[in-house]
């Protein structure tokens, strides 16, 4: 099976930047795209970014020009660089991964466990 697995959530001031990492595990294949979604309290999960395989980016508009994220598809992690943090950028970050399991022929849709962001002063 595959492990998606978060890390570098916390605590940052507003303005503050974090940067969050995600490391796929398992028995891949090949990996379609990688990216990250949120969910704050009482919100729907949302896309934040992602990133193609072949580098094609998408933003969500709220994260424009503040928001990077970058892939190693050697190691098939992903990375999320969070810059000039807002209050309202608080939630639960997940990454996601669609991918294929070694002996597969469909692509499958995978999460991690989520890793709190908190913006506050």
């Amino acid at each position: 099976q595959v492990q998606l697995v978060e890390s570098g959530g916390g605590l940052v001031q507003p303005g503050g930047s974090l940067r969050l990492s995600c490391a796929a595990s398992g028995s891949i294949f090949s990996v379609y795209h990688m990216g990250w979604y949120r969910q704050a309290p009482v919100k729907q999960r949302e896309l934040v970014g992602t990133l193609t395989s072949s580098g094609s980016t998408y933003y969500a508009d709220s994260v424009k020009g503040r928001f990077t994220i970058s892939r190693d598809n050697a190691k098939n992690m992903v990375y999320l660089q969070m810059n000039s943090l807002k209050p309202e950028d608080t939630a639960v970050y997940y990454c996601n991964a669609v991918l294929v399991l070694t002996g597969r022929r469909e692509p499958g849709n995978y999460w991690g466990q989520g890793t709190q962001v908190t913006v506050s002063s």
